[in-house]
């Protein structure tokens, strides 16, 4: 017996479907609940008697499962296995018993191997996607219990490629591995479930895959030969080569026509290896040229080239089966068996042929597998009939011209002769002849292996088919000259024979009245005026015209199956909406039925038309730009460097491809240059719109990886660079909470921040003894998400800290990354200061005072109304125990997935009131069209809708404000104290928004009454200088008269409860007090900080007076010295300052320029 294989067994190898599994011994059960309750697979393989055993090595047995096999669910409350509690719950029992050992009971197994066994797989087992009879190989002696991985007990599991798939296994579904939380977290814990990682999660279309990987029983799947090689040559030997072939080498020479044979081939083996290259890196699905390139450039290229792709092909069909219908009309025509007319009889023909093609693509692949190997044969015993017939000179055809093999004719026809065309035009007629070399990869879901078949098919096809192209090109102009006359009249007599130079004078023949321009209309023979030469010089001329009935229904009928199979690939991902309808598929090969309709009735409109000369050098660009953008897509994925680009076919290189997609545009414009421009416009529409609609797809494309490439290196760049004020921007890490908790301040920052600079919504989540990162992540994908909908060019960064200070923090000092870093920190004014713990100020006011400990500036917004709308949307139900219990993976999953919900799974409570006026949940008003702002939590339409109160109405409204374009007014700067420039910078930024651009910035300086004229010159230089508009400058000269006596009383009010009043205790009380209450107001402090007290009552009476109609107030915010004001004192100046007035901006620069008048 041969040794079983050391190997590890691969964790659930070996599938079954859900509702099958083996009858399983009590004795030997694992640990764990029933079949339908875990998730891991547990195989427990019973083979046969040692007897049986004897006669058998392990590979030569294949175990399979038998329909016969019943289902018993393992009994609850049995004896857990050693290591049971960690694998609780986690396990399915699967019994692959051998057929042999049929009759054998479960228990003929001893015990122990029970425990200690490896199971020994056959290679075939890795290659479960691929449909078909899978067989599994097992040491007879020993059984597998998978729960032990290299004998220890353990659910860590071995390496195994079912873990890898997108779609279910044939036999059974898609493994997923222990996630890290399963195997890390404490048991009492309940385990998180990570969803899908690193974009892996199915779209619609893989999901659709995975159902028709389930139903795959009985596929029809080709081979490289069947699939690809006969494929691509039959579309490759065109019509062209039997009716042009001979022309061009007539017009342009042996030499140059072999220049334009290996030009084309030189373009089509460049694709050739770009497509092998693209096909060999990963698993290919059908939908050909449209997968290739969707899968690697993205959706927006992939959905403008499926659509004119699969056109092209459709109009292909028309095109061939033209041609067709040509050939039989001449040949009517020749026995006078004209129906109608010429015109009439090529659409009654192409009309008929085309019905037939159709029901040969409709009967399913296997047959028009079939009817492709039959017209190949037929085309090879043509070429062959050719090749033959051209070694077999026949007297009577001289006077055609063909005069078999001869050197001087050879000479004669190296040069070109080009009567009415050029170079490029010849080379433009040849080309179209070339474009068949996709035709094997548009069937790449109908391919065994599209990996192997694709590169090997394609490849040997282009080889092949050119060598021919070649042969044929220096064949016929080594033995047929240019004109003949086709008259037995036209010989030579011996005295005329000196004066006769042309290579047929040899043969007795004088067709030099061709030339000279006699008799021109006899000369219907020779390489330049017979078309059908080649049937001249074969063997048996019928053949001939076999094979070009063969070139044409071959290419006819390929394009008819790449058409429907290519759209429905597209329709399948959904990229245009309106065409989903074609994504169904019919019978066991999923064979797009709705697709043939529409190409047959694409196809006959053509048909009907009979004139293609316009529309044929349109299809052979569309075609072409196919090949450029898959040449491209090599290239793209080559420079971002991704590793997830690593082709198994090696013989590529990016230059090359880049240059492969240079010249396929180039032959573009050489074939017909407005057809390119056409082609062009077409393109570059079709991505616009699939750019504007944003399909919600993830393929992982180059585009992805070469933006993260550019981002890092220019992050990197940047890094390098000293900042300069001419380039400074307000990069603002504010602190939303959640983002949808504070919408005013979110939007207002946006406003000024959008397109210009950074902005970091930070999140501190507190309060948790033991905080849960993993939700913290989760929460990280979703808000992030969340923003991306509502087009906030923003970033959610969330921390867990002791405090809120703790966390700010942490921010400020980790936020950005390199020069992507903020530089001003902005939070919301703390209306309910007054209301709750003080030392919640306390850590407020120090949260602004590190930030200026880390050089940033500080803005405070303040709304009268509030900022805070989370408990009137359900925000605090975000981690509510709903969705703890509802899993984590379901949030994910319906994040990635769902177009409607951003996939939170709570639900709002009965404090959700109003959904209708939630700022989260109603559409965005300057929107246009786009998709509406969408709401974090589900509506749940069951829950009660309660009324709003007053207060809560009054806030939803004020927190739309920043949302809606700004009526016409202004934005008032107070720019009392020199920042930098930030407090004017700020209001500059948002007034050149759209939504601001109504709003003119009016300027309020302090100043000395006596020099306001002064002042006011001096403030419009600078502000010229600046280059910032303005509408008005306030020189305020009473800024230091005494506030009116009831602002002060009220202010006095305001902070008796937090004074310290040590003058009524004894100092060490106080001291205590002190220590212990920091925030406290001592009378030296409010003796000390009199003047400053009394201006912050002032200002407020002069903002009151000057700009309580302004739709912003933007000003600068007093600065407090660290560790002699209170917090109290200081959050009492903050609210005297900025009570009862509009929206306003409390802004604070580093005092660092962040303007400049210089260039």
């Amino acid at each position: 017996m041969s040794a079983p294989s050391s190997e590890p067994p691969a964790l659930g190898e070996t599938l079954a479907p859900e509702n099958e599994g083996l009858t399983v011994d009590a004795g030997l059960k694992p640990a764990g609940p029933t079949p339908s309750q875990s998730r891991f697979q547990v195989d427990l393989v019973a083979e046969a008697a040692g007897a049986a055993a004897d006669d058998k090595s392990p590979n030569s047995d294949a175990s399979t499962l038998t329909s016969g096999d019943k289902a018993t669910p393992v009994p609850e409350g049995s004896e857990p296995a050693a290591g049971g509690e960690e694998a609780k719950g986690r396990f399915r029992v699967v019994n692959f018993a051998d057929p042999s050992a049929a009759e054998s009971p479960p228990d003929a197994v001893p015990a122990e191997g029970f425990q200690n066994g490896d199971t020994v797989m056959s290679e075939g087992s890795l290659h479960s996607s691929t449909g078909g009879q899978h067989h599994y190989h097992y040491d007879t002696h020993t059984n597998t219990y998978y729960l032990r991985t290299f004998g220890h007990n353990t659910i860590d599991a071995v390496p195994n490629i079912d873990f890898y798939r997108q779609t279910a296994a044939p036999l059974g579904e898609k493994l997923i591995r222990p996630t890290l939380s399963e195997l890390h977290d404490e048991l009492d814990k309940e385990p998180f479930e990570d969803g899908f990682a690193n974009g892996d999660e199915l779209t619609p279309a893989d999901e659709a895959a995975a159902k028709e990987a389930a139903e795959s029983k009985g596929v029809v799947k080709f081979g490289w030969i069947k699939g690809v090689l006969v494929r691509c040559m039959l579309n490759i030997w065109g019509v062209m080569l039997f009716i042009r072939m001979s022309w061009i080498v007539g017009q342009a020479g042996i030499v140059l026509s072999c220049v334009i044979v290996l030009m084309a081939t030189v373009v089509t083996t460049i694709t050739g290896l770009s497509t092998s290259a693209i096909a060999t890196n990963g698993f290919v699905r059908g939908g050909g040229a449209y997968y290739l390139i969707s899968r690697s450039l993205g959706p927006e290229f992939g959905g403008s080239i499926g659509l004119i792709f699969a056109f092209a092909n459709a109009v292909a069909v028309a095109m061939y089966v033209v041609g067709f219908a040509e050939t039989v009309v001449e040949l009517l025509a020749g026995v006078d068996a004209i129906m109608t007319d010429e015109l009439n009889d090529v659409r009654i023909i192409g009309t008929i042929t085309v019905i037939l093609l159709l029901g040969i693509s409709v009967a399913g692949m296997e047959w028009e597998a079939k009817a492709q190997i039959f017209l190949l044969i037929v085309l090879i015993t043509a070429i062959f009939n050719y090749f033959i017939g051209s070694f077999i000179p026949v007297k009577s055809k001289e006077a055609m011209g063909f005069f078999g093999y001869d050197g001087s004719i050879m000479l004669e026809n190296m040069g070109p002769d080009f009567r009415g065309e050029t170079f490029f035009s010849v080379f433009s007629i040849f080309f179209p002849a070339a474009t068949g070399i996709l035709a094997g990869a548009n069937i790449s879901g109908d391919l065994s292996d599209p990996q192997l078949a694709i590169p090997k098919g394609t490849l040997l096809a282009i080889l092949i088919t050119g060598i021919v192209y070649l042969g044929v090109a220096v064949s016929t102009g080594s033995c047929i000259v240019r004109d003949a006359t086709g008259s037995i009249n036209n010989t030579v007599s011996s005295q005329f024979m000196a004066n006769c130079t042309d290579a047929a004078c040899k043969f007795g023949f004088d067709f030099s009245s061709c030339k000279n321009g006699e008799e021109v209309s006899t000369c219907r023979y020779g390489l330049q005026n017979d078309f059908q030469v080649m049937s001249v010089v074969s063997g048996f001329g019928p053949v001939i015209t076999a094979g070009i009935f063969s070139a044409t229904l071959s290419s006819a009928l390929a394009s008819l199956v790449s058409a429907p199979k290519v759209f429905q690939a597209l329709c399948k991902d959904n990229i245009y909406p309106g065409l989903s309808m074609f994504a169904k598929g019919y019978g066991k090969n999923n064979e797009p039925l709705r697709g043939y309709i529409l190409t047959f009735c694409i196809a006959l409109a053509f048909i009907l038309i009979a004139q293609l000369n316009v529309i044929a050098p349109i299809i052979s660009n569309f075609f072409l730009a196919s090949y450029a953008l898959i040449n491209f897509s090599v290239f793209h994925a080559s420079l971002a460097n991704s590793p997830g680009w690593r082709p198994s076919f090696k013989y590529y290189n990016m230059w090359v491809s880049l240059a492969g997609a240079v010249l396929c545009c180039v032959v573009m414009f050489v074939i017909n240059w407005w057809a390119a421009l056409f082609t062009n416009v077409i393109v570059m529409g079709l991505y616009i719109y699939v750019s504007y609609k944003k399909p919600d797809v993830n393929w992982g494309s180059s585009t992805q990886a070469l933006t993260y490439h550019q981002a890092l290196t220019h992050s990197l760049q940047l890094s390098g660079v000293e900042d300069h004020i001419k380039n400074f921007r307000p990069q603002c890490l504010v602190m939303t909470g959640y983002p949808n908790s504070r919408p005013a301040l979110l939007n207002l920052v946006h406003a000024f921040t959008k397109n210009v600079g950074l902005m970091i919504c930070g999140h501190v989540r507190t309060g948790s003894r033991r905080p849960n990162f993993k939700e913290l992540a989760n929460d990280q994908v979703r808000y992030q998400r969340w923003l991306l909908r509502n087009e906030t060019k923003a970033f959610y960064t969330a921390v867990y800290a002791e405090d809120i200070r703790q966390g700010t923090q942490y921010l400020l000092q980790a936020s950005g990354l390199g020069r992507l870093r903020p530089n001003t920190l902005v939070v919301g004014f703390k209306n309910d200061w007054r209301d709750g713990d003080m030392n919640n100020v306390e850590t407020y006011i120090q949260m602004i005072h590190d930030a200026f400990d880390f050089q940033y500036g500080a803005v405070v917004l303040r709304l009268k109304e509030g900022l805070d709308v989370s408990h009137i949307q359900g925000q605090d139900d975000l981690l509510s125990s709903q969705e703890k219990t509802s899993g984590m993976k379901d949030v994910v999953v319906s994040i990635d997935m769902s177009k409607d919900s951003d996939g939170d799974s709570s639900k709002l409570s009965s404090k959700a009131t109003s959904v209708q006026n939630s700022p989260a949940i109603q559409k965005d008003d300057e929107d246009d069209g786009k998709a509406p702002t969408q709401p974090l939590l589900r509506k749940d339409k069951k829950s009660p809708t309660l009324p709003l109160n007053t207060t809560d109405q009054r806030l939803l409204e004020a927190s739309q404000q920043f949302q809606k374009k700004q009526v016409k007014g202004t934005v008032d700067v107070w720019w009392l104290f020199d920042d930098g420039g930030l407090t004017l910078l700020i209001p500059y930024l948002l007034t050149n928004k759209k939504r601001w651009k109504d709003c003119k910035i009016r300027v309020f300086i302090g100043g000395k009454i006596n020099r306001i004229d002064h002042d006011r010159r001096s403030m419009a230089t600078l502000l010229s200088k600046f280059r910032i508009d303005f509408s008005d400058i306030t020189v305020l000269g009473d800024i230091n008269t005494k506030p009116a006596k009831e602002n002060v009383t009220t202010f006095e009010e305001m902070i008796e409860p937090f004074r310290l009043k040590e003058d009524d205790m004894e100092q060490e009380a106080a001291e205590r007090l002190k220590n212990s209450e920091p925030w406290r107001i001592t009378d030296n402090e409010l003796e000390l900080y009199r003047a400053k007290t009394n201006r912050q009552v002032r200002l407020n009476e002069l903002l009151k007076e000057h700009s309580s109609t302004a739709n912003l107030i933007v000003m600068s915010m007093p600065l407090a010295r660290k560790g002699t004001v209170s917090s109290a004192l200081y959050m009492s100046w903050l609210e005297t300052l900025s009570k009862d007035l509009p929206p306003i901006l409390l802004v604070r620069g580093n005092h660092q320029s962040v303007l400049t008048f210089y260039s």
